[in-house]
């Protein structure tokens, strides 16, 4: 592979990771499926039994249509991206400060998404949260429908 292309699809995967983050600065999260490739997935693999597993772009944003009714990201409070082997995939290791929408109450969570990306976007989103740290954040147990529903994509 020539540098300029390898080069050139890391530039690509990063400008995606930004367009990302400012999409959920914004709370636009229309927007920030809109990224997403047609046949693009997002997994969680440390989610509950039965959290979805969105399969192309028109499931990832029914999956998050209803994310600001939960939290309203307002800053991004650490970002470490890490590059891989291969180009198109970065690590990303961050930290979101916000509100919970329902209390007004302050929160914040740290991630860790490993995210593929092609020419027509994200192609694979896996997000490493913890369920634990996100009902203390959220003040309880959050349930797969408040994200989509369990009937979207394959259970976990």
């Amino acid at each position: 592979m020539e540098t300029t292309d390898h080069d050139a699809r890391r530039r690509r995967a990063h400008e995606l990771v930004d367009r990302l983050v400012d999409r959920l600065l914004a709370h636009d999260m229309a927007g920030f499926a809109e990224l997403w490739a047609p046949d693009g997935t997002a997994d969680f693999p440390f989610a509950p039994p039965g959290w979805p597993r969105p399969r192309g772009r028109e499931e990832v944003r029914a999956y998050v249509a209803g994310y600001n009714e939960l939290v309203l990201p307002r800053e991004i409070v650490h970002q470490t991206r890490h590059e891989t082997g291969d180009p198109d995939t970065l690590v990303l290791e961050w930290g979101v400060a916000g509100t919970v929408t329902a209390t007004g109450e302050p929160y914040r969570l740290d991630y860790v998404v490993v995210i593929t990306c092609g020419a027509e976007g994200v192609v694979s989103y896996r997000d490493y949260w913890s369920p634990s740290a996100v009902e203390r954040a959220l003040g309880g147990p959050v349930e797969p429908a408040a994200f989509g529903g369990a009937a979207q994509g394959s259970a976990a």
